[in-house]
């Protein structure tokens, strides 16, 4: 769905429920000088504009995040990064019902991805939940139902499931693959500039944690944060940060070295 241009947003000079504040928009402070745009101030103490406030959260669905933190740089060092509701958001950036409807949908694609492992059911369409994440054949209790058979399919490739299950790797359906596994040991390598001694590594890795299929923007230190788990890890040598850590530093390899291309995708145990 994509976003009709809106009309510029300002706030209402007489909606007695936002706190106004008379100093520049933190989440803007270069374009803020406009002494008739009013800002309102967030929970957390910082001030916005409905304008900067539906970019940045915009920009963080863009980006996966649907959990919205406060970007405000407290004393000029660290982020604020104190949690904003939905809620919130929708008050403050004044959202129009498109805006809403994005906003929303987006959201509950991203926590269902997050949090389960849903695909629509190649037959019926109806979505359908894969608690075993190390089995790629699933069934369809409605169309089992409707059918009065089991009716199971395979969740890699999407067609009615052949062969003898349950498996991991794939069905015996022609042309079965894992696509993101194929990604992974078919990716240009890259180099980490900031990073002493990598310039060749794998310009893609999946997550050591959820399987996330993740690059490095080849800026700054070798960890990133996986924007799926949360989790933060080496990109080089693919242990969590802490572990790496016990032998190097941020920015020069573990002992270990780089890590090879991997081979499989590891599997996500949400407790």
């Amino acid at each position: 769905m994509s976003l009709q241009h809106q009309e510029e947003k300002s706030y209402d000079p007489l909606d007695t429920t936002l706190v106004f504040v008379n100093r520049k928009d933190d989440l803007d402070p270069v374009c803020s000088d406009d002494e008739e745009s009013l800002r309102a101030e967030m929970s957390c103490g910082h001030a916005v504009t409905p304008e900067s406030l539906t970019l940045w959260c915009r920009s963080q669905l863009d980006e996966g995040n649907y959990k919205f933190t406060c970007p405000a740089i407290v004393e000029g060092v660290t982020q604020c990064n104190k949690p904003w509701s939905y809620q919130e958001v929708r008050r403050l950036a004044d959202l129009s019902v498109d805006e809403m409807q994005y906003f929303e949908e987006t959201i509950a694609r991203l926590a269902a991805a997050q949090y389960c492992e849903i695909q629509p059911c190649p037959q019926c369409k109806t979505c359908v939940e894969r608690k075993n994440l190390s089995n790629l054949c699933v069934q369809c209790t409605i169309c089992t139902a409707d059918q009065k058979n089991t009716y199971q399919f395979c969740w890699q490739c999407t067609k009615q499931w052949k062969g003898a299950g349950p498996r991991s790797d794939r069905c015996d359906n022609d042309g079965c693959i894992n696509h993101d596994l194929e990604i992974l040991k078919n990716c240009k390598d890259t180099a980490l500039p900031q990073v002493r001694g990598v310039d060749k590594c794998p310009s893609i890795r999946a997550c050591p944690t959820c399987g996330q299929r993740v690059e490095h923007d080849r800026t700054g230190c070798k960890n990133i944060i996986c924007p799926r788990c949360q989790v933060e890890f080496c990109f080089v040598c693919l242990k969590l940060t802490p572990q790496c850590l016990k032998t190097s530093s941020y920015f020069i390899p573990c002992s270990d070295g780089v890590a090879p291309r991997q081979t499989s995708i590891p599997v996500w145990h949400r407790r």
